[in-house]
């Protein structure tokens, strides 16, 4: 009985250590380069890399380990201080002061590409999520590598992101600028107020009582199939069959954009050697919910807002 016990528990490692894991290919379609940060969530596997750069054009295969969960995102503006050799972003800083986030996460706001592979029913779950705000246009295409039913592109295994430019259209209340660069990244409504409404906490910590609110909205018109608030999943969550499928991560699908409104190249411009020296991050509005007036016309602005980024929103396709 030990000997059966012993061959049996053999043989599930063999079958747990051959299982096939998900190829992650990133790819930067963008016109400047960006550094894709990646983390595991507890429990899984580590990735052979938690960062790097991308020029532009140029992509990365990364493999993942059978069961792996987590994130990962795309870092803009970044240089390695000229003093102290720290390494910082304008956008999606994971804090490690080096170009490998080992283990940080990414600065809100961040457009997030989430996985569970091998999941509940043999399943991979992925989405593309606004929920944390916007950075960067941000695409996962998944590709079927077997024979299973759950063909890639159909149904709910399919291409799921956010491919428009939101950082110009961006709300007041929402938009960060780098003061030499101008808008370079779009806040959720949650991380530029707190209030629990937005947040979905508190007495609006359930699906029931945390709805779409304007600023949600705003996303989600012009990303459709990207989560824009806590509780997006109808439409957000997508699943392909576990160990038969790839992803591909494309920054800025598409025609090339730029994290500039003028539609110069940031790292042209020299940017990255001026944000650790002097440039600053300007937050618009505060940590707090707005008043009356300034709601009023916060809302005026979204309104604004929204009709230039239907106009543009290439990502209604998706």
């Amino acid at each position: 009985m030990a000997a059966r016990s012993w061959l049996l528990a053999f043989a599930a490692l063999v079958l747990v250590q051959g299982a096939r894991s998900a190829t992650f290919t990133i790819a930067n379609s963008c016109g400047y380069t960006v550094w894709p940060g990646l983390l595991s969530s507890a429990g899984s596997g580590p990735l052979p890399t938690t960062g790097f750069a991308l020029a532009p054009g140029e992509s990365r295969a990364v493999p993942t380990p059978a069961g792996w969960s987590g994130r990962l995102w795309g870092r803009t503006l970044c240089a390695a201080d000229a003093a102290t050799g720290r390494f910082a972003c304008a956008t999606g800083d994971c804090g490690s002061g080096a170009v490998q986030c080992s283990g940080g996460g990414a600065a809100t706001p961040a457009t997030l590409a989430e996985f569970t592979l091998d999941g509940s029913g043999g399943l991979d779950f992925f989405d593309v999520s606004l929920v944390d705000g916007y950075n960067l246009p941000m695409v996962v295409t998944p590709t079927n590598t077997g024979s299973s039913s759950a063909t890639a592109g159909t149904g709910k295994c399919a291409a799921t992101g956010c491919a428009a430019e939101l950082n110009a259209a961006c709300p007041a209340g929402l938009r960060v600028d780098a003061t030499a660069d101008g808008p370079v990244a779009c806040r959720s409504a949650c991380d530029a107020f707190g209030d629990a409404q937005y947040c979905c906490s508190g007495a609006y910590g359930s699906p029931s009582a945390c709805r779409p609110s304007a600023y949600s909205e705003f996303f989600k018109s012009a990303c459709p199939r990207a989560y824009s608030y806590a509780y997006d999943d109808a439409t957000s969550t997508f699943t392909c069959a576990a160990g038969s499928t790839d992803y591909t991560i494309t920054f800025c699908p598409g025609v090339p954009t730029s994290v500039k409104s003028t539609g110069q190249n940031p790292q042209a411009a020299g940017l990255p050697q001026q944000m650790n020296n002097g440039t600053t991050m300007v937050f618009f509005g505060g940590n707090a919910q707005p008043s009356s007036a300034a709601a009023a016309v916060a809302t005026a602005n979204l309104l604004v807002a929204v009709a230039v980024t239907a106009a543009v929103a290439v990502s209604a396709l998706l």
